[in-house]
Parts: structure tokens; C-alpha cells; sequence
């Protein structure tokens, strides 16, 4: 026969619901009782339903992690530290993929009876934050953000990496820069486009826009916009490129093309994704804490579910440029 709480209550010496709160930490039991409990449960090896506590809770301590963008090896990084965060306080991770950011994904979420949402792969012009919003149900926004709905946020701040690329890439001789961006959709691309644009302004330059290239955050597009690039008459000497997983599409097109890294062209991605540092890629990029970033959305999305009048935060990471293999000095024009 299973244990139940009332066994535990009477192990323990108090009342069901004084179990209940003891379990869930309620600052309103003494530590003592807390102590307690615990150890009539350890002892009976008592274990708290999920059902239970979302019964008499009125939730379910469940929170959902969006994530659209399916290809992008980046979001694959963030889902241990969200996950372990979450745990830590409570609450378990509900990783939901799609293949849009719609009204109805808004509508599955509610349906599912999540806690509140992180929303990872947000695009500008998305309505699930409107829905969402709509309906109740409390939600944060990590990496990227919508125009029409302001809610808490876990950002990167582009800026200064870019200032430190760019300053190092001018020492270095590299005038006839090319750029591979992001789609124009997502925050993230606006962003470092302008974070770009103004640290190349700094020293008098500016990206001519036939060496410019827009298109998803993959491999793919990264190869397809660097083979476009190179076979110019004058090609960049230097390819900033929206992630890290472009400029890994980026050094396929230079091998590809038989051109050399970094000595025909250097390339320089963004994020710092762990394979960036291996031996067989050392990608010069842009780094920044993207596991803090994403046990701070877990963090986030907890205090607006437990204090829903709280101020709406945005939090901001901030970048710093990782110098490796794939940057050196410009070549020479002959």
C-alpha cells in the first residue's frame, strides 16, 4: 500500500496540510517542523504526487521551454542550464519544439497546463507573447524578443564584443569587410547589425551592401552567402558572420573554395558555441554567458509566476571578442 501524507502527518506529529506546506518549504512552518517532516518521509520513503501538490497548489510546477528554431545548434546548449535551474527551485522543464511561433502554439502551451513559459526562438513580429499575455499565463523572453509585448528579459549586449572585433580586425589591416546576418525577423539580427555597423563606424568604415548576405541562423546559409561572397572580383578580406553556426556554413564555402583561413579571408562568428574552441575549428567569435543567460530566464520566469505585479526586468549580458585561428592580418591586393 503507498504512503501517503497522512502517514507522514502522523509520523511527525502534525497536521496533513502542515505537511504539504513543510514539503513545499512554506516560510510560514518553522524550520524545526520542516526538519521534521522530511525525516518521516525519508523514513517512510514518502514521495509527493505532482498531481497532488497541483490540486492543492493550483499549479503544477511545470514550466515550458519554446523552441521553434529547430536546426539551431545553439538552443541545444541552453536546455541542461535551464533545466538544472528550474529543478533547483522546484520545478520541472517541459521542452515543447515547434516548427512556427503561431496562435496556435500559444494555444497548446495554455492547453498543457504549464506554470509559465521561457520563449527561446521568438521572432519581432510573433503573437504567441500577445496570447499568451492575453490569457495569463506568465512567460519570459531568452535571447530574442517580440515588438508587441513587453515582458521580462534575457538579452545579449552586442556592443561591446563587436567594438573589440572591430578594433582588433582595423589593426589588422582589414578594410573590405563582408558580413553574413541573421533574418531580419529576429531581434538578435537587428541587434548585431547595428552593434556591427557602429563599431565598423568608429573607424571610418562601413559594410558595402554587395558584401552583405541575410538568411537563417544555419550552416547552410552560411555556406551558401560565404560561396557567394568569395567568388567576387574583390572578395572580403574579413567575414563577420550572426552566429557561430553560419561561420561554420562559412569555412565549409572557404575549404570548399580553396581558399585559405585565415590567410585568404578571416572569419569571425558570435556566441562562442563549445565547438568554436576545438583544435579542428579555434573560431575567433564573440562571447558572452549563454548558460547564466539561460539560468537567469529560468530565474526569471519562477519570480514572475511567485510575484506576478513585480516590475518587468531585462537583463543584459554582456560581450567580449575571443581572438583564435580564423583571424589575421588582411591579405594583400595584388
Amino acid at each position: 500500500m503507498a504512503v501517503t501524507s497522512r502517514d507522514v502527518a502522523r509520523l511527525a506529529g502534525v497536521s496533513q496540510p502542515t505537511v504539504s506546506r513543510a514539503l513545499r518549504d512554506d516560510p510560514r512552518v518553522s524550520e524545526a517542523t520542516k526538519r521534521s517532516v522530511r525525516e518521516a518521509a525519508d523514513l517512510l520513503g514518502y514521495v509527493p504526487s505532482d498531481a497532488g501538490r497541483a490540486l492543492s497548489s493550483g499549479r503544477t510546477h511545470r514550466i515550458g521551454l519554446l523552441v521553434t528554431d529547430l536546426e539551431n545548434q545553439f538552443y541545444a546548449q541552453i536546455i541542461a542550464p535551464v533545466h538544472l535551474e528550474l529543478e533547483r527551485m522546484g520545478y520541472q522543464l517541459m521542452l515543447h519544439t515547434e516548427t512556427a511561433d503561431n496562435e496556435t502554439v500559444a494555444e497548446r502551451l495554455i492547453a498543457n497546463g504549464l506554470d509559465g513559459v521561457i520563449l527561446a526562438t521568438t521572432t519581432v513580429d510573433s503573437i504567441a507573447p500577445l496570447r499568451l499575455r492575453d490569457r495569463g499565463l506568465p512567460f519570459v523572453y531568452f535571447n530574442r524578443t517580440a515588438s508587441f509585448v513587453d515582458a521580462d528579459a534575457t538579452v545579449v549586449a552586442p556592443a561591446a564584443g563587436f567594438g573589440q572585433a572591430a578594433a582588433r580586425a582595423v589593426s589588422l589591416g582589414h578594410r573590405h569587410i563582408g558580413a553574413v546576418l541573421g533574418p531580419s525577423n529576429t531581434s538578435t539580427a537587428q541587434s548585431r547589425e547595428i552593434a556591427l555597423r557602429a563599431a565598423l563606424a568608429q573607424h571610418g568604415l562601413a559594410l558595402d551592401p554587395q558584401n552583405v548576405r541575410r538568411g537563417p541562423f544555419d550552416t547552410h546559409s552560411g555556406d551558401e552567402a560565404t560561396t557567394s561572397l568569395l567568388a567576387q572580383d574583390s572578395p572580403p578580406t574579413l567575414i563577420f558572420c550572426g552566429n557561430d553556426v553560419v561561420a561554420y556554413g562559412a569555412l565549409n564555402a572557404a575549404r570548399r573554395a580553396g581558399v585559405s583561413v585565415p590567410e585568404d579571408v578571416s572569419i569571425i562568428g558570435f556566441d562562442d558555441l563549445p565547438a568554436a574552441s576545438w583544435p579542428i575549428i579555434e573560431l575567433s567569435t564573440i562571447a558572452y554567458d549563454f548558460a547564466e543567460m539561460a539560468r537567469e530566464a529560468a530565474r526569471l520566469v519562477t519570480h514572475r509566476i511567485e510575484q506576478a505585479d513585480a516590475p518587468i526586468a531585462h537583463i543584459e549580458f554582456e560581450t567580449a571578442f575571443i581572438e583564435r585561428r580564423t583571424l589575421a592580418a588582411a591579405a594583400a591586393r595584388v
